[in-house]
């Protein structure tokens, strides 16, 4: 699409008229000598004497090229642009929270690592989450960490480095012993509250059953499907366990059905990694925004043609002057 930034410099264009039509033409004076007796010298060399005020008159060229080139200079001024296709970005609108339990159940070493070792449970988990957060690269992500309370350990960010790095910094027994799926939940939806448009998803890893929230699990989910916080579920503890060592596989059920999420449960660090992969596939919300449309200026056109016929017309002064000037020679050489 072609367009003008400035077509307010348009009326500019009737100016030469009105300073034609308005303003007293230009005067200039030179310096001259009195003579009472002009007429007669004239006569005596047999000239006719003439107005001393000399009006200098437009040829043709003038006249058209006057006009057109400060017709080429207002187009200039206008800024004349070419404006191109708008440039769309589509991007996964998403923001992605991962909350991590940290009691000291988390310390059973029942997960195998890659090379066969076995492994606790919060090493297994920080494997497979690292490699979860490098597959999301459009995707905000978060981090937050329970126990006894609810904690925020990473905000909502693209820097998914640093995230890693944050979660590489978690221990066994920093949030407490005890156990608050509700309060984690919680922050969660405080963390999105300003989200806009984007779509919100908690994925919550426990190996044990609420006993330290303030808000039961359940309800808090409710809130979170008001609030549109989808919220899937991973449980990694022994359901025929007791106290904070049972996982409550009924309760993460429930909360995410609440909240229209999956509700997964994990033996090994094989089905841990089954899991995150299958999260990994869920389709994001996608927007699709318009970063800028591209604008080629064209003001160089205008004033480069200007430039040019005025150059053109000065080019064809000087040759015709040059020739003048060479005839009397060639008239003084023939007549030798």
């Amino acid at each position: 699409m072609f367009q003008f930034e400035w077509p307010w410099c348009f009326l500019a264009l009737p100016l030469p008229l009105l300073v034609w039509k308005f303003l007293p033409p230009y005067r200039e004076r030179s310096a001259a000598l009195r003579m009472p007796f002009l007429e007669q010298m004239a006569a005596a060399a047999g000239e006719t004497p003439a107005s001393g005020a000399v009006i200098p008159r437009a040829n043709l060229a003038q006249k058209i090229l006057g006009p057109l080139c400060w017709l080429l200079v207002v187009i200039a001024l206008a800024r004349p642009v070419y404006v191109e296709p708008p440039l769309q970005q589509i991007e996964a609108a998403r923001d992605l929270l991962l909350a991590v339990y940290l009691s000291q159940s988390m310390e059973t070493r029942d997960f195998s690592a890659p090379d066969g070792q076995r492994t606790d449970r919060l090493s297994a988990v920080k494997q497979v989450i690292h490699d979860f957060i490098e597959r999301r690269r459009d995707d905000r992500i978060g981090l937050i960490v329970f126990g006894n309370g609810a904690f925020p350990q990473a905000p909502l960010t693209l820097d998914h480095g640093g995230v890693q790095w944050l979660l590489d910094e978690t221990r066994i027994g920093m949030a407490g012993p005890q156990t608050a799926i509700g309060d984690a939940i919680g922050v969660a939806i405080k963390m999105t509250e300003h989200s806009g448009d984007r779509q919100r998803v908690l994925i919550l890893l426990t190996d044990g059953n609420d006993t330290a929230s303030h808000l039961p699990p359940v309800e808090a989910a409710k809130i979170a499907r008001e609030k549109q916080l989808r919220v899937h579920t991973i449980g990694i503890g022994d359901p025929g366990a007791t106290g904070e060592n049972r996982v409550d596989l009924d309760t993460l059920r429930k909360i995410a059905q609440t909240t229209g999420g999956n509700s997964y449960r994990a033996e090994d660090r094989a089905q841990l990694d089954g899991i995150y992969q299958t999260l990994d596939k869920l389709t994001p919300h996608e927007i699709r925004r318009a970063q800028f449309r591209p604008k080629r200026a064209l003001y160089w056109l205008p004033l480069g043609a200007g430039a040019l016929l005025l150059l053109s017309y000065h080019a064809l002064l000087l040759a015709h002057g040059w020739l003048h000037s060479r005839r009397p020679v060639a008239n003084a050489a023939r007549e030798a």
